[in-house]
């Protein structure tokens, strides 16, 4: 956490003039009362703590959000009213038999009643949060065992709290079985196993947690209130869904299944309740738009197959269902409104797809696109098809992106010179840092505060220590967060005028989060990663190979594995050895891990005896000696 800030500034007189301008405020009335129905008690300690007594989440941060005042000049009128919603915390009545905990996570958390015990959708972020959640349940409705568990996707704010609600010995025991999609396990690693690093780091522009609470910091997160500090937990699935229209009869309760992969997530899927008429989004709906692409980074969704998905949820279900639920923001009820809920999210995806496509064709770039398009009145009368956490303009860019690359066919823009090499070409061109910065403050006064952002990133990239174009650029970005709809665009243009006064936070080794995750990988997986810090300049005339048995695996084809080293690559191949390998090496896959969440070293184990090496050892310290480490914290508003 970055000390001694500066301290934010007020609204411009334009940001004032356009926050309080009341044209297109259509605030849904009924949203008040979902978010109030069947509320049961919440939490009298507003924070939660992990294990070491460290502060998880604090809900008693956000009482500006609930004290009654009136929207401040420094957040966007839309957004401040969504975060009065989300800002609603505790134990939640859904329906006769389903209960939900909101505002505790960025996620909600839900429980079925079933003939022996809690069946828990979508566990939280950390175990401290689902701990917390289940404690209040159990106080205020019945204290009863978990005998299932429901991942309804694979990103980590809808498994990381599982062990906040079983154990392993449950799950191995047969006590709690544990459902998610099939390929959930690949993918709730692989999502963040190449670009973690990086992902981890610009996340924190997405969510802000950087930023202090309060109308001229974090307010809310779009999806939720806010994302809780701790490490996800993991536990593998012991029964995957491998289709549509599979059905399951969990701990007494009939459930209906919709695979809906690459929508919100690679691997996700929405459920029904056939007997008693309840319907399982998912995140696949939500009271707002969705991101096709996090700001954060993530592979770009598949927005014509979300929308068929949602279509084909309507066709199943829609006719049968009393009560939809989410696995972020609350619920709907009556056939009816269930109805015109999906029919206008599914339609937003599809407008979103179709319309930016049918521009591309035409010779549009995303650039020109996202300028082009507004949100039709029909989806604006509504706040759920609003931009509260997605955004239009980065969705039309995901769109393209996903068809038709980052490149927009123009040569220009092919191969540009970086940052720093074009800053300092624009600084001479407006005839120096001063000029540049005059021209820019003149357009900060009129208000052109995205043309300042543009400008200045010039001047920052070429001089990132002249503290007038740090403060210029700091104050634009600090208007348009003020301004921004979405939650995710605020937090990002917040954070970056947070760290151009007050730099980045400190750099610290990386580490993969929870060693839970790591213990999921597989070795593919773990090469994978390897590969991707190898130093190639350090390998140049290196072509080894080396055998690796893994003692603790089953099954014998996964047992075996090659890993080299070719025209300065990593290479792995799985299922057998090789007869030119340098060296043999014999190990747990535990250890292994061990080894690769670094918390032991290949050096340290081979002195205890508890890695065996046939052959050259020093081929294999040939790999991992010349292994880069990655450090949290790099730069991003600056060089």
């Amino acid at each position: 956490m970055i000390t001694n800030q500066r301290e934010p500034k007020q609204a411009s007189a334009i940001t004032r003039a356009k926050n309080s301008t009341p044209s297109d405020r259509q605030f849904d009335p009924q949203d008040l009362e979902r978010v109030r129905r069947g509320f049961i008690a919440a939490r009298t300690e507003p924070v939660i703590t992990d294990t070491q007594g460290r502060k998880v989440i604090d809900t008693g941060a956000y009482e500006f959000l609930r004290d009654g005042r009136e929207c401040p000049e420094t957040v966007n009128p839309h957004l401040w009213r969504h975060a009065t919603l989300n800002a609603h915390h505790g134990l939640f009545e859904v329906a006769p038999n389903v209960w939900q905990v909101r505002g505790y996570d960025i996620s909600n958390i839900t429980f079925i009643k079933g003939a022996t015990g809690w069946v828990v959708i979508d566990p939280l972020t950390a175990d401290s949060t689902a701990q917390a959640s289940l404690e209040l349940l159990s106080q205020h409705v019945e204290r009863r065992p978990v005998t299932a568990v429901i991942y309804t996707h694979s990103h980590a704010d809808h498994f990381g709290g599982v062990l906040g609600v079983t154990t392993q010995a449950d799950v191995e025991s047969g006590r709690c079985q544990i459902i998610a999609p099939v390929g959930f396990l690949h993918e709730a690693i692989a999502e963040n196993v190449i670009a973690g690093v990086a992902m981890s780091r610009r996340a924190t522009y997405q969510f802000g947690p950087l930023l202090l609470p309060g109308p001229q910091g974090h307010v809310d997160s779009g999806l939720g209130n806010s994302v809780p500090t701790a490490a996800p937990s993991l536990l593998a699935p012991t029964r995957d869904i491998t289709h549509t229209g599979e059905e399951l009869v969990v701990d007494g309760v009939r459930i209906v299944f919709q695979l809906t992969p690459e929508t919100e997530a690679p691997a996700e899927m929405n459920f029904f309740f056939p007997d008693f008429g309840w319907l399982c989004m998912a995140e696949n709906c939500s009271h707002t738009m969705h991101n096709l692409v996090p700001i954060r980074g993530a592979l770009v969704r598949n927005a014509l197959n979300w929308s068929k998905y949602i279509n084909e949820s309507i066709e199943l279900f829609a006719d049968k269902t009393d009560v939809l639920f989410t696995s972020h923001n609350w619920p709907r009820w009556g056939r009816q409104d269930v109805r015109d809920f999906l029919t206008l999210q599914r339609d937003l995806y599809r407008w979103i797809h179709d319309q930016t496509m049918r521009h591309a064709n035409h010779g549009m770039t995303a650039l020109e696109i996202a300028e082009l398009l507004v949100l039709p009145d029909e989806f604006l009368a509504h706040e759920h098809t609003r931009g509260f956490y997605g955004d239009l303009v980065h969705n039309i860019k995901a769109v393209y992106q996903r068809y038709l690359s980052w490149y927009d066919g123009n040569p220009a823009n092919l191969n540009k010179l970086s940052p720093s090499r074009v800053g300092a070409k624009y600084l001479e061109l407006a005839g120096g840092i001063d000029a540049l910065l005059d021209s820019a403050q003149k357009s900060f006064v009129a208000g052109e505060y995205r043309w300042v952002v543009e400008l200045v990133n010039h001047a920052v990239f070429a001089e990132p220590t002249n503290q007038r174009a740090r403060n210029l650029q700091a104050d634009a970005l600090e208007q348009l967060g003020y301004q921004s709809e979405s939650a995710t665009f605020r937090n990002a243009f917040l954070m970056g005028a947070q760290e151009l006064r007050n730099g980045p936070p400190p750099r610290t080794a990386a580490r993969v989060r929870a060693r839970s995750l790591i213990k999921a990988m597989t070795i593919d997986q773990v090469f994978d990663i390897l590969g991707v810090r190898t130093i190639s300049e350090n390998l140049g005339g290196v072509s080894l190979a080396i055998n690796w048995l893994f003692t603790d695996m089953t099954g014998t084809p996964d047992e075996k594995w090659i890993l080299g080293v070719s025209n300065r690559t990593l290479y792995a191949t799985q299922g057998r050895h090789s007869e030119f390998a340098s060296a043999t090496v014999k190990l747990s896959r535990d250890l292994f891990l061990e080894v690769i969440a670094q918390t032991t070293t290949f050096v340290d184990e081979l002195k205890n005896g508890t890695i065996a090496i046939d052959g050259d050892a020093t081929a294999m310290l040939t790999i991992f000696s010349n292994l880069d480490n990655f450090s949290n914290g790099f730069a991003i508003v600056e060089p």
